[in-house]
């Protein structure tokens, strides 16, 4: 079983670089992080500087395990105690900072492909606002020549199991589901549509994932290579 990571893994890393003798590899399995981060840490080429956040004050390790880390570099550091995860239960969605330009192409893709679904439900999805919507809508938004309607389960703005739940209620509210006579007639249809489909986000996703894995670790090592040829230099 997977443990939980901590808290703030990247502030943690960090502390654990500058406070511990424990390898890269025991902290980026701790910490939930890839090798190549920690890594850029220890040599100052992280384009962000963490403040350090010490894992045993929190309470998410023990000295003892820190200790017993350092004497076997093969050991794996278990959580002493998994931090605690605060859910919000108002206001709109939080979405990552990195995921917000990507709202607009998926209010633009459920307006194309739902129009059943209504303002409030997709600012719940999306988490966004009404005024976002209808100036997609109304071809109004001030970058609406560079908006694509985009799938947002696709662009991670929301899950497919939260997607499909919105459409069949939207669906069943304007009148659109004829009961059991459609569901028998087109059930199968229905399903193997939706497994297609899924089986092609999952693909997107991962070969994205994997693109941006990449990436990091060519920019890594760029940053790593000039830094030398400064230093030699």
């Amino acid at each position: 079983m997977t443990q939980p990571a901590p808290l703030m893994p990247h502030a943690t890393a960090s502390w654990l670089v500058d406070n511990t003798a424990l390898t890269f590899e025991q902290i980026c399995d701790f910490c939930g992080l890839h090798i190549l981060e920690v890594q850029a840490m220890a040599d100052d080429l992280a384009s962000s500087k963490y403040t350090g956040r010490d894992p045993v004050r929190s309470g998410e390790l023990t000295n003892a395990e820190i200790e017993r880390g350092q004497a076997d570099p093969a050991y794996r550091l278990n959580m002493h105690k998994a931090p605690v995860n605060v859910s919000r239960t108002k206001g709109p969605r939080y979405t990552p900072v990195s995921k917000r330009q990507d709202k607009p192409d998926g209010i633009a893709w459920i307006l194309r492909h739902h129009p059943e679904i209504s303002d409030a439900q997709i600012g719940k999805l999306i988490g966004t606002t009404r005024n976002t919507i209808s100036a997609i809508r109304d071809r109004s938004h001030w970058n609406i020549s560079n908006i694509q309607a985009k799938d947002p389960v696709t662009l991670g703005l929301c899950s497919q199991r939260e997607l499909d739940g919105i459409v069949a209620r939207a669906a069943k509210k304007a009148g659109l589901v004829d009961e059991a006579a459609d569901d028998a007639r087109l059930g199968d249809d229905r399903e193997a549509l939706i497994e297609q489909l899924r089986a092609e986000r999952e693909t997107t996703v991962r070969v994205a994932h994997e693109a941006a894995q990449e990436a990091e670790v060519a920019a890594w090592l760029l940053a790593k290579r000039t830094a030398e040829a400064e230093g030699q230099g």
